[in-house]
């Protein structure tokens, strides 16, 4: 079996296929990447890993993808673990390549669902979303700072540019509503997502873009992709705390202000939240849990396509 490692970088894709030792590199562009699946496709890999390098690996994992070769994005973290535990302390694309070689031989991560370019698109409107959002905090923090003389003359350049984000803010929050309208799969599954209290267009179009497995795992393999799993920290008699970490930090963040509004307006995952919090558990462990369940039942509502009600809900948290 050949498992291939690939280093992404902006201009330059460095290959490792093992256990052959075969490395060579290809153009991070439309010639490179149709040569690299050229060269993969006659040697039939049983796996082909990469990182996610924010985009840039995006044309090479959709062609791939397109040529039906089993391609996997990872997590740049869990990769260099894995190195450092092998002992492999240096850092070069073509020592990369071989990490990721090695990775997918020894760890084997599943291959999962690619999204389609229209997803593609949808998830670089949410980023750019995010970016505003993230623009805007940071001028309004700074009109905040801003003392002594001369202040209003000084406020003028961030309340203008406010003015700017907010306006930018809204067209994209309308090309976003668009998209899905546009799409009779993503606006039904939008309605299935968006019956449920507590979750709002900006975690439907989440889940819908960076979430496309919702609905096709189990509860325990969704908790764990998005990162809201408990881990155990057990060593010897020992029993440490369980603590969530990694995932998709995108769809976490916005999981939890959907949480957050549950626990006020959603009567089953309020009631899940307040018997926590009167058996003592700490608020913010009990919220991370109602994240949980509640990404528990968007993900039977999504594989059932059934709309929310408040018996099937409890149903499911019982079973959980």
């Amino acid at each position: 079996m050949m498992f291939v490692g690939i280093d992404v970088a902006k201009a330059e894709l460095v290959v490792s296929v093992l256990p052959s030792a075969q490395r060579f590199a290809v153009t991070n562009d439309e010639v490179g990447v149709r040569t690299l699946v050229e060269r993969l496709r006659p040697v039939a890999p049983q796996l082909i890993v990469l990182e996610a390098t924010g985009g840039y690996e995006l044309l090479a994992v959709a062609a791939l993808a397109a040529a039906a070769l089993p391609v996997v994005v990872v997590n740049p973290r869990q990769v260099r673990d894995f190195a450092k535990a092998t002992g492999q302390l240096a850092k070069t694309d073509r020592i990369d390549a071989d990490i990721l070689a090695r990775f997918a031989d020894v760890v084997r991560p599943e291959v999962r669902i690619i999204p389609d370019a229209a997803a593609h698109e949808l998830d670089a409107l949410l980023t750019r979303r995010r970016q505003l959002l993230e623009m805007l905090q940071a001028e309004r923090n700074r009109v905040g700072q801003v003392f002594g003389t001369g202040k209003k003359q000084v406020r003028k350049s961030p309340t203008a540019h406010i003015t700017f984000l907010e306006r930018e803010l809204r067209t994209t929050d309308t090309e976003l509503g668009e998209m899905v309208r546009q799409s009779p799969v993503w606006r039904e599954r939008d309605e299935l997502l968006r019956s449920v209290p507590g979750v709002g267009p900006v975690l439907s179009r989440t889940l819908l873009a960076d979430l496309p497995e919702l609905g096709r795992l189990s509860r325990r393999a969704v908790a764990k992709l998005v990162g809201v799993a408990p881990l155990s920290r057990d060593s010897g008699t020992m029993r440490g705390r369980r603590f969530v970490q990694g995932g998709r930090a995108a769809v976490r963040g916005v999981l939890y202000m959907a949480a957050l509004v549950a626990t006020r307006r959603n009567t089953v995952i309020r009631e899940f939240y307040l018997r926590l919090v009167a058996a003592g558990k700490p608020k913010k462990l009990a919220l991370v849990a109602c994240m949980r369940k509640l990404l528990t039942i968007l993900n039977t509502i999504v594989r059932t396509n059934t709309t929310w009600s408040v018996k099937a809900a409890a149903a499911v948290l019982e079973a959980a």
